[in-house]
């Protein structure tokens, strides 16, 4: 026993400090990869739950107050709201107290970019305190979290047609043939995929026999689409690419696909049924991991979107207003000499005259720091937060299949009605998103878009 003991403790302390090391290694530059790590073992911790936790749960009184016990999967889904609803909470408190940090020097900004080893301790405290909660409460969380989850796959999107066209307009920057080539041949392929793909939805999800007619609607939907963007896009009043129109139709095939795996697998005119009428690890295993290279894609690109998070005083706005330009002016201090490199021949050097002297006088040291202090943020802390907590509300539903009445499906990741026609909505909601983006302009000249 004793011997046992001291193990424990030892084992204890070296996870500790093991613990310590990583949160101490956490630095500015790696913070957001930090954060999208402790969502990703949110969404860890509530899939264990929901496969663990109901025996548990039933147990405690304050959560089984009803005459008749619920079914398992009640508290399946319970268990994932909860672990949802503490995410949400830790992370609405971070963007609420972020509010109105612009410069590197406010105070807010080591909290954060620093103090993981508080914040690991807030959010387990937080998630802990959620499952003490009655279910009430859970219970509106679970109604405005189908809300919550819209608004993310509405982020989502807007961030998708910010990326294609910064991905279009930086490649046509370049004016040079071989990257004009590139982009027909980028678009080429898009379009065969998503034709190709159609070709398959057509196979799985309309067999024959059947009355597959919804199924249909939703293919050729999406077809139209994806004609309806290169006309628009080629039409000589847009002046548009062709790019962004191919990767957009390639998207919306996707989500069409998405929405139709989604089909309950009882559905006869869902054709994977018949592959995949047992739940397996792997497959639990796949669609979790979708789930979180999503979410974290969302967060990341969001935190390095030049157009939604960047306060108008960053330097990466500043850049993005200031490009093509006539640039920057570098001013010339009398200590120092400017010079340019033969092997850099665009770039100015800065040199201080006088062998053995350093780079910035001692008493300017602590001038420099404050100016680096000084800069502007790169990106809005605010809404990056509220990135993690629309996608808190987004995993959950996908885990409990957009309802607590989620029968056979909810063992499932992302499997019911609810979830195919989130899945439809959101690739239409992108086809008028980007045909917006593109005869916006032409309707309304005197605004920027």
């Amino acid at each position: 026993m004793w011997a046992a003991s001291c193990l424990a403790s030892c084992c204890a302390a070296c996870a500790c400090d093991a613990c310590r090391t990583v949160v101490s290694g956490i630095s500015r530059r790696s913070a957001r990869i930090a954060y999208c790590g402790l969502f990703a073992l949110s969404l860890i911790v509530s899939w264990i739950l929901r496969e663990v936790a109901a025996p548990l749960m039933e147990k405690l009184p304050w959560i089984n107050t009803f005459k008749k016990v619920p079914s398992r999967e009640w508290f399946e889904t319970d268990a994932v709201l909860r672990v949802s609803l503490g995410n949400f909470l830790f992370f609405s408190i971070l963007s609420f107290m972020m509010v109105g940090v612009k410069t590197q020097k406010d105070p807010r900004d080591n909290i954060h970019h620093g103090g993981w080893m508080m914040k690991i301790i807030c959010w387990c405290l937080l998630v802990i305190f959620m499952f003490f909660l009655p279910n009430e409460i859970i219970s509106f969380y679970e109604s405005i979290s189908k809300f919550g989850s819209g608004f993310f796959l509405l982020i989502q999107v807007v961030l998708l047609l910010d990326f294609v066209h910064g991905w279009n307009d930086k490649w046509v920057g370049y004016d040079e043939q071989f990257w004009y080539i590139a982009l027909f041949v980028v678009s080429l392929v898009c379009y065969v995929a998503t034709f190709a793909f159609s070709g398959l939805l057509f196979h799985f999800f309309t067999p024959s026999g059947q009355d597959c007619g919804l199924n249909t609607f939703f293919i050729v939907m999406t077809l139209i689409c994806a004609f309806v963007f290169a006309i628009v896009a080629l039409h000589p009043a847009i002046n548009g690419s062709i790019l962004p129109a191919s990767v957009i139709s390639m998207y919306c095939m996707y989500l069409c696909y998405s929405g139709l795996a989604s089909e309950p697998r009882d559905y006869e005119c869902n054709g994977l049924h018949k592959h995949s009428k047992a739940v397996s690890t792997s497959t639990m295993t796949l669609g979790l991991l979708t789930t979180v290279l999503s979410v974290v894609y969302s967060a990341v690109r969001a935190g390095s979107s030049t157009t939604l998070l960047s306060p108008p005083s960053s330097p990466r706005a500043a850049f993005v207003k200031n490009i093509g330009s006539e640039g920057f002016k570098l001013e010339k201090a009398d200590p120092l000499t400017w010079t340019s490199s033969p092997v850099f021949p665009n770039s100015v050097f800065c040199i201080r005259e006088g062998a053995g002297k350093p780079l910035l006088p001692l008493d300017k040291v602590d001038e420099h720091e404050e100016k680096e202090k000084s800069k502007p943020v790169s990106y809005s802390y605010s809404f990056f937060h509220i990135i993690f907590s629309l996608a808190s509300m987004y995993s959950a539903m996908l885990l409990t299949g957009w309802s607590t009445s989620v029968g056979e499906s909810g063992k499932l990741v992302d499997v019911g009605w609810s979830s195919v026609w989130v899945r439809i909505v959101t690739g239409w909601a992108t086809a008028v998103l980007y045909i917006w983006s593109l005869l916006a302009p032409i309707m309304f000249p005197d605004r920027e878009f």
